[in-house]
């Protein structure tokens, strides 16, 4: 969904980065229908079952954070299925292409559903592996 939302140079409203302008400004009515807009297509992409649970949020931003928080959950589950699969995989009949396209598939897998850790240190440090990380 990311991909579709950069490609329709709309994924400002998922992150937050294009906030909703004030009520009296002109730019409302567009931000607005546009909101709207990615809302539709978020929600149609969803099960019945799921979009009933998200079909009163009007703002993209909020949906977007309820339908991350409502996945994440399942997100470890699945990153241990896929820690299992690769460790358990064997090349066997494969031809070596074979193996490692779908050693590679897991690998992107696993990276998509890893989280990506946000942390800023306060202290500043002189260590090389602050640097590092």
């Amino acid at each position: 969904m990311h991909r579709a939302l950069l490609s329709n140079n709309k994924h400002k409203f998922s992150d937050d980065t294009l906030p909703s302008p004030k009520p009296s400004s002109s730019l409302h009515e567009t931000w607005e229908r546009c909101n709207m807009m990615v809302i539709s297509w978020l929600t149609g992409t969803l099960s019945a079952q799921i979009a009933q649970s998200v079909i009163y949020v009007e703002d993209v931003r909020e949906l977007w954070e309820d339908l991350r928080e409502c996945f994440l959950k399942g997100d470890v589950f699945r990153i241990s299925d896929l820690l299992q699969k690769i460790h358990s995989m064997r090349q066997g009949e494969q031809t070596i292409t074979d193996f490692y396209t779908n050693l590679q598939t897991l690998w992107e897998e696993l990276e998509a559903l890893r989280p990506i850790l946000d942390y800023e240190c306060k202290i500043k440090c002189n260590y090389a592996l602050t640097k590092h990380i």
